[in-house]
This record gives structure tokens, sequence and C-alpha cells, in this order.
């Protein structure tokens, strides 16, 4: 029997490159979020924006998580997805649900890039709006979880803003 001596600083090498190889294969295959940039996710908000304007549901309530929340700009207007829709239905049914064109946006990533907060100025038929929202990268795709629109007011309109709401109950409209 032939008993070949291999140097034990040798077995120490090839282990370590075992080790290495190891180590690179694991993390290569691990979901380690998105790479998407800023304005990838600029993107997507615009094209969303643009669903609406082209009244194109699909697109529009497609880009939703099923767990999607919407505030409007009235105080009873807090929708999960499934109410928005059937409140948005007959807008998109017409043609052409609404135009709001954003002109300022800042979004925020989560460390682990897959959460985005943002807040945008929208020139709507309201005038200046604003839009802030929350996204979520689920199975390798930006949906929105969740927005909030506010119409903004001026501050030196508050005073006459706050009497014109003071006249008006809850729930009613101005007609």
């Amino acid at each position: 029997m032939i008993v070949k001596h291999i140097p034990v600083k040798s077995i120490k090498k090839q282990t370590a490159k075992l080790f290495i190889t190891l180590f690179i294969v694991f993390f290569a295959s691990c979901d380690q979020g998105t790479n998407e940039t800023e304005e990838d996710l600029h993107k997507i908000i615009d094209s969303w924006h643009q669903a609406a304007s082209d009244a194109n549901a699909e697109v529009f309530f497609g880009l939703m998580d099923t767990n999607f929340i919407y505030l409007g700009t009235d105080a009873t207007e807090r929708w999960n997805k499934t109410e928005f829709y059937k409140f948005a239905k007959p807008y998109f049914d017409r043609g052409k649900a609404w135009d709001f064109k954003p002109w300022q946006r800042s979004i925020i990533f989560s460390s682990d890039r897959e959460t985005a907060w943002f807040d945008e100025l929208l020139d709507t038929w309201m005038g200046t709006c604003r839009g802030s929202g929350v996204m979520i990268y689920l199975n390798k795709e930006w949906k929105f979880s969740h927005y909030h629109l506010s119409v903004t007011i001026d501050n030196d309109l508050m005073d006459g803003f706050l009497k014109l709401t003071k006249e008006i109950p809850p729930g009613d409209t101005a007609e």
C-alpha cells in the first residue's frame, strides 16, 4: 500500500477555497431585494399616473398590492383596493379617469431597498395637490401599498378655508 503524503498547507488551501466557493454560491443565490434606482421608481409612479389618464384600469390597478389603501381628498375616502376600484370604475369606463401631472417628487428607500416612501406635487383639476405613498417590492416587482392624495392650501388662505369647512357638515357637498 502506497500512502501519499499531502502537506497540511495544501489541505488548508483547498478547504479555504471550498468555503469561499460555497459562501459565494450561497449569497449569490439569495434574493437580495432590488437593484432598481430612484429613476426606475419614478418611471413606475409616472406610468401609474399615465394609466389613470389613459383609463387603463388593468395597468393602474395592476400596480397595486392586494392590501392597497387609498386615502382621498374627502375625509370619507379611505378605500381598500376593491373599494377604490368600485369608486373609480365608472371614470375608467368613460375613457378618461383623471389626469394628474407630477412636477416634483422625493423618494426614500428602506435599508433593504424593498420598501420606498415617496411624496409628490401634482398639477390637477383641483390645483396643486400632494400625493404621498408607500411602495413595496414583492415577487421581483414594485407595488403600491398606500397612496394619499391631499389638496394643498396656501397658508394665507387658511382662515377662509376654515370658515368654509365649518359651514359644511362632514360628508356633505358644497353644491
